[in-house]
């Protein structure tokens, strides 16, 4: 059997519904029909109709990808991704969601189950032409990135212990200093987004000194499940952004589904009084305006205005994503003075977003994801009093007072 480059890439898709079957059947046919797509060849190589049949499947075609709905019979989507992480670990799998509450609550926890990435059921279309163009658009690029992702790990240089030197920076990496201390810190990422944020925040303390705010791309629905989920597990509050909310240390805010988010300028005193340690009053600004690198919300739009409000203070993380959503945004950060980090190649779903922002030579470092929050507690803490030191400095200061008081009695 050839590359990648020289077969079509093996889909084998499982799902219950005859509809979603042929709809599958018609666009991987149609794809193959396209000579004027720039996405490589692939081909439908099976589909399964239940879990059990799923498993067999996998073991009998060795796919490159599998499309996996998450309610089935005889095996839901959850347990069969459970016994793929033992049986076929390697396997990129692209969970197909409905778009409701539950299906977005049950998508979280596919991709906390090794699920690389989700597809929406074209739900609200009016015909089949409208349905099979939405899934096409969300799915045969996720497909190809995917792809293309697994086999580069599979041909990356490995070391004597297992793990790539691919994309990252040499172990014990200091980070540079910047000329002011970081006041905020914007996270952009897509493809495996969930999974690595919930592998990321819980490392950050309770008293992380300065706000986070983050694009994750995701539609309505989601984002909010994805707050919650998140908030359950980090010391830090996370919740979905709104219009004015008040941006400072403790919260992190996740930007909604469909719409951009900024940051924008405090409302005077109250705000400054309330800014806390980060010393500057903001807050979130939402807006709908037409999508960025075909995103909404898009990473652009938050890391151009860190850049605008907080200049050298801003720090820019861009994580596992396809495509270039982040790169401007990043670029803008960098030469206002602020600092600019990556996801290294080998512990990204899909080293696409991070890599642009890597390869054009403005991330500061390239990290592991397991080492991404110790560098983030390194740079914001870098030149700022810890609060013994600050209570230290208090008691030092009213020190004199209490011998006056003293002498007088």
């Amino acid at each position: 059997m050839g590359s990648m480059e020289e077969r079509p890439l093996r889909i084998l898709a499982a799902d219950d519904s005859a509809v979603m079957r042929g709809v599958m059947w018609k666009l991987f046919q149609s794809h193959a029909e396209d000579r004027s797509s720039e996405l490589p060849r692939m081909e439908l190589c099976g589909v399964a109709l239940d879990g059990v049949d799923c498993l067999e499947s996998v073991g009998r075609l060795s796919p490159d990808v599998l499309v996996l709905d998450l309610e089935m019979p005889r095996l839901n989507g959850l347990e069969v991704l459970r016994r793929l992480q033992v049986e076929s670990p390697g396997l990129p799998v692209i969970m197909c969601s409905a778009h409701t509450e539950r299906g977005a609550r049950s998508t979280l926890e596919a991709l906390a189950c090794g699920a690389a990435d989700y597809v929406t059921k074209p739900a609200e279309q009016r015909d089949f032409a409208s349905a099979m163009l939405s899934l096409s658009q969300q799915l045969l690029p996720r497909i190809a990135a995917l792809a293309r992702g697994a086999k580069r790990k599979q041909e990356s240089v490995v070391t004597q212990d297992g793990s790539s030197n691919a994309g990252r920076a040499p172990a014990g990496t200091t980070l540079p200093k910047s000329s002011a201390p970081i006041e905020l810190v914007v996270i952009g990422l897509s493809t495996g987004g969930p999974s690595a944020l919930e592998q990321l925040l819980p490392r950050l303390p309770a008293d992380f000194p300065v706000p986070v705010l983050i694009v994750q791309h995701m539609p309505k629905l989601f984002t909010g499940a994805l707050a919650e989920r998140l908030d359950k597990c980090c010391s830090l509050r996370v919740k979905e952004a709104y219009e004015n909310a008040m941006i400072r240390p403790g919260t992190i805010w996740l930007a909604p589904g469909d719409a951009h988010m900024e940051v924008g300028q405090g409302n005077g005193l109250m705000d400054r009084q309330d800014a806390g340690l980060a010393g500057r009053s903001s807050r979130v600004r939402l807006h709908q305006r037409e999508p960025l690198n075909h995103c909404r919300p898009a990473v652009d739009y938050l890391f151009f205005s860190a850049a605008r409000m907080y200049g050298a203070s801003a720090l820019a993380l861009v994580m596992t994503g396809m495509g270039a959503d982040g790169l401007d945004g990043a670029r803008a950060v960098h030469e206002r003075g602020g600092v600019v980090l990556a996801q290294d190649e080998a512990s990204s779903a899909v080293w696409g977003m991070p890599a642009k922002v890597t390869e054009a030579g403005i991330a500061s470092a390239t990290l592991p994801l397991g080492e991404i929050a110790g560098a983030l507690n390194q740079r914001v803490n870098a030149g700022r009093l810890t609060k013994m030191e600050t209570a230290r400095l208090a008691i030092s200061a009213m020190a004199p007072r209490r011998e006056i008081n003293d002498g007088l009695l």
